[in-house]
């Protein structure tokens, strides 16, 4: 089946075989393919926007090469485009590597009362030549709330969360931190108590999650930024991709 170039924006394909289909080109922006088969698809060219698709959606093999080159396959209609994109574009390869090695995701809730410490927590952030990354806990949630979180964390170099206040924060927290294995440094304004979990998180991954920083104002806090939070974050991070690096060895008996 050739719907190469086809314009299938909106289509309602559900319950669709489209297996083996040729739809190099096509576009699928909001198309409806929730129980359809996609199996070894060529999916070059592809624009694929907000497609619709479910658990019974089965998308295996999917080529994003075109046909005169090697085949290269994923199982996901939605990162096909990123993918190719890697393979063949050096400067999207070299963000991604330049956002691992320099990125700091900094959480909290940066109400208009909290906002300094944001902001110079960014600026110094900036000085130093890290690339400031924000997510603040204060906007509405949406469903992919902890995805967005931990997507951004396992980019970064390693987290800071200001944790006073923290409401929603808690949940996020304990949902990502077991999962991504980043030097993860709380930090929270004298007089407030760290919420319950966090106490569970640095007992069972304290291996990247430190125990947190009380400041008594941002003053102190930005003073203490190299030694306290940078400089053992840096070696945390230096132990963690030698331990993410190791392979088992097992043993013979």
């Amino acid at each position: 089946m050739s719907l190469g170039g086809a314009y299938l924006s909106r289509a309602n394909l559900t319950g669709a075989n489209l297996t083996v289909a040729n739809l190099a080109g096509a576009q699928l922006i909001e198309t409806t393919l929730i129980d359809a088969t996609l199996n070894d698809c060529r999916v070059y060219g592809v624009s694929a926007w907000n497609v619709k698709l479910n658990e019974g959606t089965k998308q295996q093999g999917l080529i994003i090469t075109p046909a005169e080159e090697s085949e290269v396959t994923v199982h996901d209609l939605e990162v096909a485009q990123f993918v190719y994109l890697l393979l063949h574009n050096e400067k999207i390869r070299r963000i991604i590597d330049t956002v691992g090695k320099k990125g700091v995701l900094l959480l909290g809730r940066f109400t208009e009362g909290r906002i300094v410490v944001l902001e110079r927590l960014r600026e110094e952030l900036r000085k130093r030549g890290y690339l400031p990354i924000v997510f603040n806990f204060d906007k509405p949630e949406t469903k992919d709330f902890t995805e967005t979180v931990r997507l951004l964390a396992g980019l970064s170099k390693f987290v800071i969360a200001d944790i006073t206040n923290p409401k929603s924060a808690p949940l996020e927290l304990q949902a990502t931190v077991p999962e991504i294995m980043v030097p993860f440094r709380p930090i929270i304004e004298e007089g407030e108590k760290p919420f319950a979990m966090l106490q569970d998180l640095w007992s069972k991954h304290r291996e990247w999650v430190f125990e947190p920083i009380h400041y008594s104002s941002v003053d102190a806090l930005i003073a203490s930024l190299d030694e306290k939070i940078i400089k053992p974050a840096e070696a945390r991070f230096v132990e963690l991709l030698a331990r993410k690096a190791e392979r088992m060895k097992g043993e013979h008996v």
